[in-house]
């Protein structure tokens, strides 16, 4: 739906880029779990989520009228992916240790990603307004987390459980701000005491 709404207002207001550059990440860095794994389920779907994300990506920066922080950001990320690649497969030699240590780096990932949208929960708050959130997001990253939570529980993955746990939480905490602050009840005025 975010993708639907830059392409037809032909902009990207409201819409939030982290969680877009996170979440591409994030695939990347599984992607790379799955393939040492050998695990076809993470390799097909972060093959297919990586390439949807950089769609976004590249969506998003073609919108914006303010290119230079996205560029830098996903630069920036870029490079930590880079070093982490280097990292992984030019420093460990064991590949258990390769595993784990890549198991945990996409871990740390992960929580970035569930966590970014969170990012401005005080102008959230203050504003008393959810229209920098996306609803669609907030469903699809609760069905996503929850689902690799089960998918981990069933593997005994702790690198696959345990970070998706917070990405039901941070949903929650999600859903409570739609509910508590409708879309619809944006006020575009402030009111007057008497």
């Amino acid at each position: 739906s975010d993708l639907r709404q830059m392409l037809t207002t032909k902009s990207v207001e409201n819409i939030q880029f982290l969680p877009f550059l996170t979440t591409d990440v994030n695939n990347l860095s599984w992607l790379g779990y799955g393939c040492l794994k050998q695990d076809w389920t993470l390799i097909t779907v972060n093959t297919i989520g990586a390439a949807l994300q950089t769609l976004y990506i590249l969506a998003y920066l073609y919108y914006s009228p303010a290119k230079r922080p996205v560029l830098l950001h996903s630069l920036l990320l870029l490079a930590v992916l880079v070093a982490g690649y280097g990292y992984f497969t030019l420093l460990i030699a064991d590949a258990q240790t390769r595993l784990a240590r890549l198991g945990l780096f996409c871990s740390v990932f992960t929580i970035s990603m569930y966590l970014s949208p969170l990012a401005d929960l005080a102008k959230i708050v203050q504003s008393k307004s959810t229209r920098c959130l996306s609803f669609p997001l907030t469903i699809t990253t609760f069905l996503a987390s929850t689902s690799w939570t089960l998918y981990g529980l069933q593997l005994h993955d702790p690198y696959i459980t345990v970070p998706n746990v917070p990405g039901i939480v941070t949903s929650i905490v999600r859903f409570w701000l739609f509910w508590r602050y409708p879309p619809g009840q944006d006020k575009t005025y402030r009111p007057l005491h008497a």
